[in-house]
């Protein structure tokens, strides 16, 4: 197992790394606790619990946070917002899928009729 001080470096590179405290990652956001707690009610957010059952965000979440505090501030309800970054994300990940295999059928031999 790598020493200790080695584990702490590659988890700053981690992007799922649950480092911020709710109330730390409210003030990076610009927002309060309370609306992290409604993203997670909406399921956009799961956030990972400490061993005292606190709360704590990772980069990645806090990504996610940023856009859905983004479409609130323009006046979009909560609960769209949370429903159009999962459809956002779907077609993300839909689109990265089509590409791998579109990508995939060039590099394939052409077939031969027997």
């Amino acid at each position: 197992m790598p020493p200790a001080s080695s584990r702490a470096v590659d988890n700053l590179d981690d992007d799922d790394y649950p480092a911020y405290t709710m109330g730390r990652a409210a003030e990076m956001l610009g927002t309060t606790p309370a609306f992290l707690r409604a993203l997670g009610e909406h399921r956009l957010i799961t956030p990972l619990r400490s061993e005292g059952g606190h709360r704590r965000y990772s980069r990645y979440q806090l990504r996610i946070a940023a856009r859905a505090r983004e479409l609130v501030d323009q006046g979009t309800p909560i609960e769209a917002a949370c429903r159009i970054i999962i459809l956002e994300d779907q077609l993300e990940e839909a689109q990265r899928i089509n590409q791998q295999l579109r990508t995939a059928g060039r590099q394939s031999p052409p077939k031969t009729s027997a």
